[in-house]
């Protein structure tokens, strides 16, 4: 684990320079701040945290209830990108953010360059938990360096669900190789089907068949930033999915949608690449289905292989300006890395742990009767632990998908490709970063 976690370091170095300081609202580019004091306050405290996890007002009474003098007031929200996100930067701007906030992995490094969470690492029991996290999402929060930007909360590990009825029925291999899934799509299109729906919309499933692709969208050093959007990796993939559309060989409907779960619930199409977290979605949007769906590891681009790709996870960070981040550690620890916490997590929303030994949490050994009482998170453990800590995220990345996204729609009318898609959402992040005064390599 450590070989992987100073490789890690090695591709995705971000420096205090590259982070701190260099957004539009300035800052010495000198250099980040330095990690914050981590003491104890010297009475009772009461924190604010803002979250959007469904829910999360039961797990935080478990907290309260068992710590008088560390109380939690919490606030719930939409989604980060619903709203929240905007929401806090506004707070921080004024001086009035909550203690601890809800941040998805991908959008950290935006709240870095903004200088917008708090450095940890001079909080000796959060940099003492780097072990109880699989590395690769100890790497999302602290992006290479010894600093430490949140407490990983959650993961999106991916695999394949398919209609185990329908592949039995007509003599169909599941499919272990991105070969195997077309030869797959050919066969299921000959008998009336699809074999998934590609969605225009979900740039973030991409990212994460281009992370298990071995893609490296972004890495920074002291010179700035450097996007890769289009490396070869990400071609490949780009170009497998194309040539799926290109064929007819994918549903093309709206995802999340009424349309996309009749397309799911009648059985027109067979298989879903997602997180884990996907499990809840088929099972709610597809109830006809019950039992005759399976989980299987996410095709792989190398026969052989076992890498997995990831989408979605949260960090738990304290927001700059709190001024009771040894409290605010305490209790993000408990909440990421306790078993009663991450099953009372796991039993409200479905949120899959990001420690080692949350993986193996009883709340996830049983079989589950919608796969047909397949015991699904033994997939998403190994899952879990088959992600590259080497991807990473740029500082842009909701303008990044949103631009990337409007390219994939063209694609999927005929208007471009999913490759040209790429290309302009690489042309666009550069000019974002360098309209921002973010430092770009090139």
């Amino acid at each position: 684990m450590q070989h992987s976690k100073k490789k890690a370091a090695a591709v995705i170095a971000i420096s205090a320079f590259a982070l701190a300081g260099c957004s539009a609202g300035g800052g010495d580019s000198t250099g980040g701040d330095a990690a914050v004091a981590c003491t104890p306050a010297d009475g009772d405290v009461t924190l604010e945290f803002t979250s959007w996890i469904p829910g999360i007002e039961d797990v935080v009474k478990i907290w309260n209830d068992a710590n008088p003098e560390i109380q939690v007031d919490v606030q719930t929200g939409p989604n980060g990108n619903g709203g929240t996100y905007q929401n806090f930067f506004n707070q921080i701007k004024a001086g009035d953010a909550p203690d601890l906030g809800q941040i998805e992995y991908d959008a950290l490094p935006n709240f870095l360059v903004q200088d917008g969470v708090e450095d940890l690492s001079a909080c000796e029991d959060v940099v003492a938990a780097e072990d109880q996290f699989v590395d690769w999402a100890w790497g999302q929060v602290t992006l290479g360096t010894d600093s430490v930007y949140g407490i990983p909360q959650d993961t999106g590990p991916m695999a394949l669900f398919y209609r185990a009825d329908l592949f039995e029925q007509n003599g169909i291999a599941i499919p272990t190789t991105w070969d195997e899934y077309r030869d797959a799509a050919v066969k299921i299109r000959d008998l009336g089907g699809y074999i998934t729906n590609f969605s225009q919309s979900d740039i973030n499933q991409f990212a994460g068949f281009a992370w298990q692709d071995g893609a490296q969208w972004f890495s920074s050093d002291d010179k700035g930033w450097t996007v890769s959007l289009a490396d070869d990796a990400t071609t490949t993939v780009a170009e497998f999915w194309q040539s799926m559309l290109d064929d007819d060989l994918v549903a093309t409907v709206p995802a999340w949608t009424d349309e996309w779960n009749n397309a799911y619930n009648s059985g027109q199409v067979w298989t879903w690449n997602s997180a884990v977290w996907g499990a809840n979605s088929i099972s709610s949007g597809a109830p006809d289905t019950a039992g005759n769906w399976s989980v299987a590891p996410l095709p792989q681009w190398q026969a052989g292989g076992t890498a997995a790709g990831n989408w979605g996870g949260s960090s738990t960070a304290v927001l700059k300006g709190s001024e009771h981040v040894y409290e605010a550690t305490k209790f993000a620890l408990w909440l990421n890395t306790s078993d009663e916490a991450l099953t009372a997590l796991a039993d409200a929303a479905n949120l899959y742990p990001a420690t080692t030994d949350g993986l193996t949490l009883p709340v996830f050994a049983d079989g589950v009767d919608f796969y047909g009482g397949q015991k699904i998170y033994d997939v998403f453990a190994d899952a879990a632990t088959q992600v590259s800590p080497d991807f990473a995220w740029g500082p842009t990345m909701t303008q990044t998908y949103s631009d990337v996204s409007d390219g994939f729609k063209a694609a999927v009318s005929g208007s471009g490709t999913l490759l040209d898609a790429i290309e302009k959402g690489q042309t666009a992040t550069v000019d974002a970063l360098k309209a921002a005064s973010i430092p770009v390599t090139e």
